[in-house]
């Protein structure tokens, strides 16, 4: 290669790297952590709240139905050397139905709390999601990112989008608010 090729491809390179700098500092890239979206802002928050009060009674049911299962066992387990052979295989039963109706309930109750906790947050995000689109759109942004490894705090625009998400749906009544 001569000379004169040589210096128009090293110029043609620097051209190139000029074009791509520029490109990239027209690109704009934005992060948003989802986690602190369903911590802190306000329709999580009322969701939270919206659960809870929903399955506070079966909560508090189970709970005592826990503890009167120990009770029990504790109490068998005094009165065992004490029984005979007919009561100990009578109440050993007694005790196997009233565990295996506990597990039931709670197997029960925590499907119950999981689907109903899916429903409230998915319509959560997709709150969210729009709010994201409208940030997005609103400051230019190219790429808006939910879930990375790493992502520099300068590109974290959760805080933003708490912000206008809380703007769009005020705490419901009851509710403590988010920062």
């Amino acid at each position: 290669m001569n000379m004169l090729t040589t210096k128009r491809l090293l110029l043609t390179l620097l051209g190139l790297a000029a074009a791509f700098a520029a490109l990239a500092d027209d690109f704009r890239v934005g992060y948003v952590n989802t986690e602190r979206i369903f911590r802190e802002a306000n329709s999580a928050i009322a969701a939270q709240a919206k659960l809870q009060q929903e399955f506070s009674k079966r909560e508090k049911e189970l709970v005592e139905l826990g503890n009167n299962l120990k009770t029990t066992s504790e109490k068998f387990e005094r009165d065992a050397p004490t029984l005979s052979e007919s009561q100990r295989v009578t109440r050993q039963r007694q005790i196997a139905d009233q565990d295996r109706e506990f597990q039931r309930k709670r197997r029960e109750f925590q499907e119950d709390l999981n689907a109903r906790k899916n429903e409230e947050f998915q319509q959560v995000l997709e709150k969210a999601n729009k709010v994201v689109r409208q940030v997005a759109e609103a400051e230019k942004y190219d790429l808006i990112l939910q879930e990375a490894v790493y992502i520099s705090p300068k590109h974290d625009i959760t805080e933003k989008v708490i912000k206008a998400f809380n703007a769009q749906t005020p705490a419901s009544p009851g509710a403590p608010s988010s920062k």
